[in-house]
């Protein structure tokens, strides 16, 4: 067992279940398509951000630590993304009209993590401080990787459910207009925590 077991499982909570990027894509995705439509996009989330941790364990870290400027230019690369997101968002339809329903897909999601400043950061800070190089290295990698997996999996699931949940009050354009509206800004709003 990892030593750290307690405090690696509440950073990777608060990382993975706090409002971020793939938390309010999926909250939105399940207000506007439902459960069954967005189980492309929350398996994306969930085995993009466990290959990015394994990724990032397994070498992807000394070569951050060699060239800086790499983590900038993904931070930066992140939040044009998420601009063109929030964008796609605001001006999103109800899905009433089957014609308009459009979810994120799979790879598109999984690719995404790649590019997610919050996501990588927390993969660097996670492997930084969690796994020992040496004797202990493979036992610390696994541990990470399977909690970090473990909690992707469930603060998907729980703000896709919150999302579909929020659409019972849905009674309106109006309300779904206004919807997308705050859901962009929120969006919006997780590029300002990348710099600070």
């Amino acid at each position: 067992m990892h030593p750290e077991i307690l405090s690696l499982s509440l950073l990777m909570f608060v990382a993975s279940c706090s409002p971020g990027p793939n938390n309010i894509v999926g909250f939105h995705s399940g207000f506007n398509h439902g459960i069954i439509k967005t189980i492309p996009l929350m398996l994306g989330v969930i085995f993009g951000f466990s290959t990015l941790v394994t990724v990032v364990n397994f070498g992807l870290i000394n070569l951050f630590k060699l060239y800086p400027i790499i983590q900038e230019t993904l931070v930066i690369t992140g939040s044009v993304f998420l601009i063109y997101l929030a964008y796609k968002i605001s001006f999103s339809k109800s899905s009433n009209n089957k014609e308009n329903l459009n979810p994120v897909k799979f790879i598109d999601t999984f690719m995404y993590q790649f590019f997610n400043p919050k996501g990588v950061i927390v993969a660097i800070i996670s492997v930084s401080t969690y796994v020992e190089t040496g004797e202990n290295f493979l036992s610390h990698s696994f541990w990470l990787i399977g909690i970090a997996f473990f909690f992707a999996v469930n603060s998907i699931i729980f703000w896709v459910l919150a999302g579909k949940f929020m659409r019972k009050f849905a009674t309106n354009e109006k309300f779904i207009k206004w919807f997308n509206y705050v859901m962009s800004g929120l969006l919006l709003s997780c590029i300002a925590t990348f710099y600070y």
